[in-house]
């Protein structure tokens, strides 16, 4: 029901274009790299499906579909930076190719993924005291053992430490770049993803040069912004949208391509 008020939305905006649901479990928070990349397999395949791949049989170029990536909390950056790793991997020698008409919207995301961030998150989910303290127990020790063998093996068992670091990179996605508009989606009364550390990752990505637009909501909470203010909410959406598009047609200005599509993508 939550998801559907958003693909809903979607569809009365853009009635042509496709969209890719990714869901977020809660133990993505502590899964392993490995387990993360299994479960998005089938989104390379909707990707290659919908024509968003490079591929033997067809220019990524020549098609030039259009890739809007609206992401939600830590849990939808971790996978959509592991999905990253993974298309590099898989298209590094055509990762040339892929400059694309693309956004990214970010709602209540990124920060840095600490313990405290953890607890914080499911103690306001979590409302039955005697299950909360079994919860935030069994998270606890999750947490500390995925760390201590990530030290003790030498390479990364969870995602969620560099993640934010990872969000911060201009082609965080292989079709991104400096070029894609990012819209950061934020609130002062969200407590599981601070103000502060959202908006400082918007200000380090700008000067990095990246085209950044936040939006600071007063009165929503964690991922609640488009319940408590929805015309402004889709306004921004529709805004960086459209800003995207514009870079597009002045692109045609200078050397005219063939029509492209569209294609949408939620993480």
């Amino acid at each position: 029901k939550y998801l559907r008020r958003y693909t809903h939305a979607y569809t009365k905006l853009y009635p042509n274009a496709s969209q890719i649901v990714v869901r977020c479990n809660p133990n993505t928070l502590w899964s392993t790299i490995s387990t993360i990349q299994q479960r998005l397999m089938p989104v390379i395949d909707a990707l290659k499906a919908l024509h968003c791949l490079p591929s033997s049989g067809s220019s990524i170029e020549r098609r030039r579909p259009r890739i809007l990536t609206h992401v939600f909390s830590n849990g939808g950056s971790i996978q959509m930076t592991c999905l990253g790793h993974m298309l590099r991997q898989k298209y590094d020698s055509t990762s040339a190719q892929w400059s694309l008409t693309s956004a990214l919207i970010l709602d209540s995301c990124p920060t840095p993924i600490h313990l405290k961030t953890f607890k914080l998150a499911f103690s306001v989910t979590v409302q039955n005291p005697i299950v909360r303290y079994v919860v935030l127990t069994f998270l606890s020790t999750v947490y500390f053992t995925r760390f201590c063998l990530s030290l003790l093996f030498g390479k990364r068992m969870m995602l969620v430490a560099d993640t934010h670091i990872d969000m911060g990179n201009p082609r965080v996605l292989p079709w991104m770049g400096l070029h894609t508009p990012r819209l950061y989606l934020f609130s002062r009364k969200d407590t599981s993803s601070p103000w502060e550390e959202v908006m400082h990752h918007a200000k380090i990505a700008k000067e990095r040069g990246m085209d950044v637009r936040c939006e600071l909501f007063e009165q929503s909470e964690h991922v609640a912004h488009m319940r408590v203010e929805p015309e402004r909410y889709w306004s921004s959406v529709q805004e960086v949208w459209m800003v995207a598009v514009s870079k597009e047609k002045d692109e045609k200005r200078i050397s005219p391509t063939q029509p492209t599509r569209q294609y949408r993508s939620l993480l």
